[in-house]
C-alpha cells in the first residue's frame, strides 16, 4: 500500500505542477502553518501530523490528503455527513483532508480554505474538493480532474462562482451580450421593419463607420435627419472611407461590400425622423452600437466574435433563415478548443473555407498573436496567415466586416465556393491548418456533394502535406450511412490520418437539435492500419443549458477542458468510458460510442448495490400481488 500511495503522491505532484501551483510536501514553510500542525495528529493526540500537500493560492489555504486505493476515497456516517471519527480519518483521503483543514481553520487565521481528497491514480481517480471557513462551517463541491480551477488564474472565478453562487464578469459580459442583441433586434424591427439577414449588415457597416471617427472623418452629431444629405449616405461614405483606409483590395472584393452596405442608405424608413425617438433610426443604432459593442470589439482583445453573436441571437429571435440555409455558427468556446487541438504557433497558416461571420479565423488570429511579441511577425499574422471562403454574400460581408475591426485589413476572404475550388491550387496558398464548420444537413443522395464528410475531404485535400485539419460536424457524418458517405470516409483514409474524434455535449449547438462532434486528421499521409486512434466522450463538458441564456459555462468547464487535452496530448491515461484507443476501419462507425467497451472491474459496493435493487422490485411485485414473476415452478398459462 505504501508504495501505491508515493505512486499516487507523485502523480498528485505532477498535477499541481501542471496548474502551476507550488504547495509544500509533509509540512509548510509558512510558519503559521507549520506550527499548527505540530498538533495536528490524524489520533487526536495533540502530536505532529501533516497532510500530503499543503500552501497558499492567493488568500486560499489549500490542503490535499491522497490515498491509492478508490474504495478509500470516502467515508459517511449514518446521517450522510463525512465521518470524523479516527479510524475514518486516518483510512480516507476526504476524512483526512476535511480533518487537517478544520484543525489549520481553528488554529491559524486563514478565512477561505480549500481540503482536497484525491484517491486512484491518473487513470482511475476521484478528486474531490470541499470548502472550509473560518468557522469551521465545510461545503462538498463537485468532484474536478485536475487543479486547474486551483492556480492563481482561475480560483477567483472558481470561489465566486462555486462557492458564492455569484456571476463573474465574464458571464456578466456574457448576458449583457445576449440583453443587447435582443433590444437591438428589436429596434431594428419595431423602427425599420428590417429583415433578418440585414439586420447583421447595418450593425456591420455602422461599426465600420464609428471606426472612422478616429480620423475625424465621421460624427454621430452630424446624423441630423437632413432630407438632402441623409443619415444613411453619411454613413455609407463613412463604410467607404474605412474600406480605403483599411486597404481592402482587389476593387471587385470593395465593390461587393459596399453593394451589401448599400441598404443602409437605400432603406428610407430607417433615414427618416421617427417622432417617438425625436431622431432617425439610424442615428439611434449607432448611438447603441457606439456605447455597447464598438467600445468591447476594439479595445478588448479576446477571441470573442460579436458579430457571430449578434447574428445568432438574431437569428434565434426571429427564427430566420440561419438553419435553412445549414448555417450553423460556432461558439467561442469551441473555436479555442480547435486552436488548442490544432497545436496552434505564430508561424501557421490556417484556412476555413465556410468562415461564416469568421469566428475560427478571429479565434486563431488571437491565439498565434497572444504567443509572439514581434511586431513583424504579428503583421504577417494579420496580413498573410489567415484565409477563408465564404459563399452566402451577406455572411461574407460580416465576416470581412468582423476581420477589419480586429486590425486585419487585408483578410484574406473570397465570397466564393468552397467546392468549386480546385484543391490542389488552394495548396499552393500554403496553409497548413484546416479549421471547419461546414453547413449542416444540406447533402443529399441525389445531391452527396454537400455532405459534410465531402466537404471534410475536399478540405484535408487543400492543406499541405503534414498539415492538421480540425473539423465540427454532426455525429451522423462519421457513421457513413449511404455508399456515398463510405466511399468517401475509405478515400480519406487512403491518403490522410484520422487521429481521433471527440463526441460533443449535444446542446454544443443549443437550440439547433444537432448531435456534433469534433475531428482532428493528419492531411496527405495515409492512415497506417495498425495506428491507434482515439475517440473520446467530451458529453461532459462543463457547459449547462440554463433558462433564458441558453448555453452558459461554468467553472467546471476550464477543469474538463484541461482533462480533455491532458489525454489528447498523452500527457495522463484515461478510463475507457472517456477515451478508447483503438484501429479503424473505413466502414466502422468513427465514434466513442461504437469502440466502447466497460474496463471497469465492479467494486463490492456496486454488487451491493445491485442486490438492494433486485430485492427492493421483487418486494415491490410482491405488495402488488404479482409474485407469480418469481414462481419458476408455476406453469405459464
Amino acid at each position: 500500500m505504501a508504495k501505491k500511495e508515493i505512486l499516487t503522491d507523485f502523480w498528485v505532484r505532477d498535477l499541481l505542477k501542471e496548474a502551476q501551483i507550488e504547495l509544500s510536501a509533509q509540512g509548510s514553510i509558512i510558519k503559521e502553518i507549520d506550527k499548527a500542525l505540530k498538533t495536528a495528529s490524524k489520533a487526536g493526540t495533540g502530536n505532529v501530523g501533516f497532510p500530503e500537500f499543503c500552501g497558499i493560492v492567493k488568500d486560499f489555504l489549500i490542503v490535499i490528503e491522497n490515498k491509492a486505493d478508490l474504495s478509500f476515497h470516502i467515508k459517511r456516517d449514518d446521517n450522510n455527513l463525512i465521518s470524523r471519527d479516527v479510524p475514518s480519518i486516518k483510512s480516507y483521503a476526504i476524512n483526512g483532508a476535511l480533518f487537517y483543514a478544520l484543525h489549520l481553520a481553528k488554529n491559524t487565521n486563514y478565512a477561505k480554505i480549500i481540503a482536497i481528497g484525491v484517491s486512484g491514480n491518473e487513470a482511475k481517480h476521484r478528486i474531490s474538493p470541499i470548502f472550509i471557513n473560518e468557522r469551521g462551517d465545510y461545503k462538498e463541491l463537485n468532484d474536478v480532474e485536475t487543479f486547474t480551477l486551483f492556480s492563481e488564474q482561475n480560483i477567483d472565478e472558481y470561489y465566486v462562482k462555486n462557492i458564492l453562487k455569484e456571476e463573474t464578469p465574464d458571464e456578466k459580459t456574457t448576458a449583457d451580450i445576449i440583453k443587447d442583441a435582443k433590444v437591438l433586434h428589436e429596434d431594428l424591427r419595431n423602427y425599420g421593419s428590417i429583415q433578418d439577414k440585414d439586420k447583421p449588415l447595418i450593425v456591420s457597416g455602422i461599426l465600420l463607420a464609428l471606426r472612422e471617427m478616429e480620423f475625424k472623418g465621421f460624427d454621430i452629431n452630424s446624423l441630423t435627419g437632413d432630407d438632402i444629405n441623409t443619415d444613411g449616405e453619411k454613413i455609407y461614405k463613412a463604410i467607404e472611407d474605412n474600406l480605403r483606409r483599411a486597404r481592402v483590395s482587389p476593387t471587385t472584393k470593395k465593390d461587393k461590400l459596399l453593394n451589401q452596405f448599400s441598404i443602409i442608405k437605400d432603406t428610407a424608413i430607417i433615414n427618416e425622423k421617427n417622432d417617438y425617438l425625436g431622431k432617425t433610426p439610424l442615428r439611434h443604432y449607432t448611438e447603441f452600437l457606439h456605447k455597447h459593442i464598438y467600445q468591447n470589439i476594439k479595445y478588448i482583445h479576446s477571441a470573442e466574435d460579436y458579430l457571430g453573436r449578434f447574428y445568432g441571437e438574431f437569428m434565434s429571435y426571429s427564427g430566420g433563415d440561419g438553419q435553412n440555409l445549414g448555417i450553423v455558427l460556432t461558439p467561442k468556446h469551441i473555436t479555442e478548443l480547435f486552436c488548442d487541438l490544432a497545436e496552434l504557433k505564430p508561424t501557421d497558416s490556417v484556412l476555413d473555407p465556410t468562415c461564416g461571420t469568421a469566428g475560427f479565423l478571429i479565434a486563431s488570429m488571437h491565439s498565434m498573436l497572444q504567443q509572439t511579441n514581434n511586431k513583424a511577425q504579428q503583421q504577417s499574422i494579420r496580413t498573410n496567415q489567415l484565409h477563408g471562403f465564404e459563399l452566402q454574400p451577406y455572411m461574407f460581408t460580416i465576416a470581412t466586416t468582423n476581420m477589419i475591426l480586429r486590425g486585419d485589413g487585408k483578410s484574406n476572404l473570397d465570397q466564393e465556393d468552397f467546392l468549386r475550388q480546385n484543391p490542389a491550387q488552394l495548396q499552393l496558398k500554403g496553409c497548413n491548418v484546416g479549421m471547419m464548420n461546414p453547413p449542416y444537413s444540406m447533402g443529399t443522395k441525389s445531391n452527396p456533394s454537400l455532405y459534410e464528410i465531402n466537404f471534410t475531404e475536399h478540405l484535408l485535400n487543400s492543406i499541405t502535406v503534414g498539415g492538421k485539419v480540425v473539423v465540427i460536424v454532426p455525429q451522423s457524418s462519421f457513421t457513413g450511412k449511404t455508399k456515398e458517405e463510405q466511399s468517401i470516409k475509405a478515400n480519406i483514409l487512403k491518403y490522410h490520418t484520422l487521429e481521433g474524434v471527440i463526441t460533443l455535449n449535444k446542446n454544443t449547438f443549443y437550440g439547433v437539435g444537432t448531435n456534433p462532434c469534433i475531428a482532428i486528421f493528419t492531411t496527405g499521409i495515409p492512415h497506417e492500419k495498425e495506428k491507434l486512434v482515439k475517440f473520446i466522450n467530451f458529453e461532459n463538458d462543463g457547459f449547462e443549458v440554463q433558462k433564458h441564456r441558453g448555453l452558459v459555462e461554468t467553472i467546471e468547464a476550464v477543469d474538463k477542458r484541461q482533462h480533455l487535452l491532458d489525454v489528447w496530448f498523452n500527457r495522463i491515461e484515461s478510463e475507457t468510458r472517456f477515451c478508447v484507443k483503438t484501429t479503424v476501419e473505413a466502414d466502422d462507425e468513427w465514434l466513442h460510442s461504437f469502440y466502447y467497451f466497460n474496463d471497469e472491474i465492479p467494486m463490492d459496493t456496486d454488487f451491493e448495490k445491485t442486490v438492494g435493487d433486485y430485492l427492493t422490485f421483487e418486494f415491490n411485485m410482491v405488495m402488488g400481488d404479482r409474485e407469480y414473476l418469481f414462481n419458476k415452478s408455476k406453469n405459464k398459462e
